[in-house]
């Protein structure tokens, strides 16, 4: 008999609901569902990959050891011993230090991970905590706890409600959004257009969001924060009345009046009369939204680019109000819930030992790792634990950190593919996945256009034998960490759905609870976005702080002697069939032709004599690919794009469709060297390489 079943998608950030038809332990069909709250019906095609993972004859379903023979199946018993006494001798013998961990991003995906992968961490007592958040959003947090007083209090586009969405190295029209979960994102796009609102796109390419926009503007990876800062400059020329709860406005003006419109011209090559018409029109519409996401992000300026943005919204009087930047009202508020641990305190309390990268919220950016690994001496890591993440080909310089995997004395990775990563790993230990286990998006209600919430149950129960991402940290963490009595009985009824239900009675919606949650399978909407400052404002004095002294400093020393550069530049590519590397192993996701090019504007091609699909060579200072060159112009001239993810061509790996569809890793060429130097994010985006005809 089929049966149906509806769940939330969260293989991405978007949170789309889902209808699944399946019969017995097979499924039959996936689509959207059309009375879910958020997402109406919307669907990607990453959805199906679900199913796909879920049946994947590559997927691990027990724990693999590492001997001289090759993998063998072990207990878990016996996994989790190994895994215990090596880390401790390790530890004994060099210190807690000695261990690190990666955190990759399918864990804020996870219920079970995001409720006890913490406490694991804890456990482990090391300061070489690493995670995907220095590859991807980190700026976001810095500048949130620098302004807002929180990490997690995350401004999003109220995108439903807008007149004016002015996007800066964003393509949501393919990611659904990004730090702006956004379901549906060509719905809410078109009618935008509908009600007579204006989309402005500045990107080194002519995304697909930026081929349905009024405006697109081509600027260079790393020249944002010219233009941005100019935006600045001509807002505060308007003299803007402020909220009383906003501190620091007079010490703006002096930092930013050298940013004129002549000068950004300069560096960026847009025209004066643009830059000035786009001020003039963001602060005519009733309400209007800046957003930047990784194009901005993950480059050298990446923290001063948010930093601008956060700004352009206050100062147009387009923050905390409808249609402008607003921050949610999730029903598990996980700001509320963590509360002074997003204070300013947890910045630089210690360094990364080789290069001296300050820690932010507890962790080292990940561009230290390898260095970390390699370099001999007191506080040198010799374990890895990685989780759910695949950092050789998502983090610089994969290249590196292939090397540096392979020098380490243990390593034990919780994932269920042998992967490029994991290949590395002496211990394997695959958790249950996907529609196996119950979810309830923690971290993206937090970053939701509209205030929702649902819960899903798991759809088929877990093989015999399977443990769930949330029981194996509990079994870890309980080995590292001597409990009492008391300990042990609250571990034991410590469980997913009784912290679910405790934290909704907790939240800002009186009545919601779980049993509640669980009879609406199509979830709840719970509004709009609604204002809430200065309320919910971390800062000591309760107020906003416009002119963080390391933010400002950082400006007065921004260089603005460089103009345009002569140099190809290297920017990735997101792609909507692809979000992370466990894409890749589903054959309804990569068929069809290459996706893994390089696209290349049409005078730099024929400056290289390079042809379109002919194979050509890009090499950095790290490293060389070779693939086949999409010749376009939608990329902007100067500018090349690699997408991300790829490059599964490393031996000793175990995923067939994977690797019968390689490409190449735009990570071989990333250099750990170019970072962002206030908050250590890592800068993919803007790097210097040559493109020329493979042999």
């Amino acid at each position: 008999m089929i049966k149906t079943h509806y769940r939330t998608c969260n293989l991405c950030e978007a949170m789309c609901g889902l209808e699944i038809e399946y019969e017995h332990n097979h499924v039959i069909s996936i689509k959207g569902d059309k009375e879910d709250q958020f997402s109406q019906g919307y669907i990607c095609p990453k959805a199906v990959a679900l199913q796909d993972i879920y049946e994947d004859p590559d997927r691990l379903r027990k724990p693999l050891m590492k001997t001289d023979s090759g993998w063998k199946e072990i207990s878990w018993g016996d996994a989790f011993d190994e895994v215990a006494s090596q880390l401790k001798s390790i530890q004994s013998k060099y210190g807690n230090d000695a261990v690190g961990i990666y955190q990759g991003n399918p864990n804020v995906h996870n219920l079970g991970a995001m409720l006890f992968g913490s406490t694991f961490a804890r456990s482990i007592r090391t300061k070489n905590k690493f995670s995907a958040t220095s590859a991807d959003q980190l700026p976001h947090h810095f500048v949130s706890q620098f302004m807002l007083g929180h990490l997690l209090l995350l401004p999003v586009p109220d995108i439903d409600r807008t007149d004016y969405f002015l996007v800066f190295g964003a393509n949501p029209l393919v990611s659904n959004g990004s730090m702006m979960s956004a379901a549906g994102m060509p719905k809410r796009l078109k009618q935008l257009k509908a009600r007579g609102g204006k989309l402005v796109v500045i990107d080194p390419r002519k995304s697909e969001t930026a081929q349905i926009a009024d405006q697109h503007l081509f600027i260079q990876p790393g020249k944002d924060v010219y233009l941005l800062a100019g935006i600045v400059n001509l807002l505060l020329q308007r003299d803007p009345e402020l909220p009383d709860y906003y501190r620091s406005l007079e010490q703006l003006s002096a930092v930013f009046s050298r940013f004129t419109p002549d000068l950004v011209h300069n560096l960026t090559g847009i025209d004066q009369n643009v830059i000035k018409k786009i001020v003039v029109d963001f602060c005519k519409a009733d309400s209007a939204v800046c957003y930047g996401r990784m194009g901005v992000s993950t480059q050298q300026h990446g923290t001063l680019c948010q930093y601008l943005i956060y700004l352009i919204n206050m100062l147009s009087g387009n923050f905390d109000k409808p249609g402008g930047f607003m921050v949610p009202t999730p029903a598990i508020d996980v700001v509320k819930a963590t509360g002074p641990k997003g204070t300013i305190k947890k910045f630089n309390r210690w360094k990364s030992r080789v290069k001296g990268l300050p820690e932010f919220g507890g962790e080292l950016p990940v561009v230290t790792m390898a260095e970390e690994i390699l370099t001999s001496g007191d506080g040198q890591i010799k374990a890895m634990i990685t989780n759910a993440g695949n950092p050789i080909l998502s983090t610089p310089n994969g290249v590196q950190l292939d090397k540096a995997f392979s020098s380490l004395d243990f390593m034990v990775s919780i994932d269920i593919y042998l992967n490029e990563t994991t290949r590395h790993a002496d211990i394997i230990l695959p958790p249950a996945t996907g529609l196996e286990v119950e979810h309830y998006d923690l971290v993206f209600n937090n970053l939701a256009v509209r205030n929702i919430a649902k819960f899903s149950d798991r759809l088929f129960s877990p093989a015999d034998g399977s443990l769930e991402d949330w029981q194996i940290f509990k079994e870890l963490a309980s080995r590292f960490k001597k409990q009492s009595l008391k300990d042990r009985i609250l571990s034991f009824f410590m469980k997913p759905q009784k912290m679910l239900d405790y934290s909704l009675k907790r939240g800002p919606y009186k009545g919601l609870t779980l049993s509640k949650l669980k009879k609406l399978k199509h979830g709840i909407d719970l509004g709009p976005l609604q204002p809430s400052f200065p309320e919910r404002l971390f800062t000591e004095d309760k107020k906003i702080d416009l002119a963080p002294t390391i933010l400002i400093e950082s400006l007065k020393q921004l260089e603005t002697a460089k103009g345009i550069s002569k140099d190809l530049l290297l920017i990735g590519r997101r792609q909507l069939r692809s979000n992370n590397s466990w894409m890749h192993n589903s054959q309804r996701l990569v068929k069809g032709g290459d996706r893994c090019t390089l696209f290349i504007n049409e005078k730099d091609a024929k400056d290289r004599r390079i042809e379109d699909g002919s194979k050509v060579t890009v090499s950095s200072r790290v490293g060389r690919v070779d693939l086949k060159a999409k010749v376009t112009n939608e990329m902007g001239q100067g500018v090349v794009s690699v997408p991300h993810g790829w490059g599964h061509n490393r031996t000793n790996t175990k995923w067939a469709v994977a690797e019968a569809n390689a490409g190449v890793s735009l990570n071989d060429l990333t250099d750990e060297m170019m970072i962002d130097h206030i908050s250590g994010n890592a800068a993919f985006n803007g790097v210097p390489v040559d493109v020329m005809p493979a042999n």
